[in-house]
């Protein structure tokens, strides 16, 4: 896999050419001196349990990891903070509104996407919801369900990050 940068042939300021590596971390235009740093996207994942300690499953219905297990959540939009944008990415692929979302960890993950390797830094929460009984698939999401937590298999969920996460989250909910 090649790294990012590599994408990236001309100056977005100037149109250059002359758009080369800087450090492992950016490219600088030796025309204009414009130089571009190639940063993480932020992510948000969301662990929501209704009242029988089942945990909201999504099953992925596109690439990466199609059919795999997942976990709501995805890009946060500019200008949106973490919990703005578990709760919106919540909403648009199961139809849950979420009423409070508690932020736990983060994790970094790579999310390969139209031949790009996106770098994102994956925020954890844990979520409430109004109704935990409107529960649909929409957006990138096949299926959604319910599984208690008892038989949920991190190894199950296609994403690194989304794998380690349950695993975090499930050992947290054994102490």
């Amino acid at each position: 896999m090649h790294h990012p940068l590599e994408l990236f042939k001309y100056c977005p300021e100037c149109g250059s050419p002359k758009f080369l590596v800087n450090n492992e971390k950016s490219k600088r235009c030796e025309d204009c001196g414009f130089v571009y740093y190639f940063n993480v996207s932020a992510a948000t994942v969301a662990f929501i349990l209704n009242d029988r300690n089942e945990l909201l499953v999504c099953r992925r219905a596109k690439d990466p990891m199609k059919g795999t297990l997942d976990l709501a959540g995805g890009f946060i939009d500019r200008f949106e903070t973490g919990e703005q944008g578990v709760a919106r990415e919540v909403l648009e692929e199961t139809g849950l509104e979420v009423t409070e979302a508690i932020y736990q960890f983060s994790l970094p993950n790579t999310y390969l996407y139209s031949g790009f390797l996106v770098h994102t830094l994956d925020q954890f929460f844990v979520c409430k919801v109004k109704d935990d009984t409107c529960l649909g698939a929409m957006d990138d999401v096949a299926e959604t369900f319910w599984m208690p937590l008892d038989t949920v298999n991190p190894e199950e969920f296609g994403l690194d990050s989304v794998r380690e996460g349950v695993r975090r989250f499930i050992n947290e909910k054994r102490k």
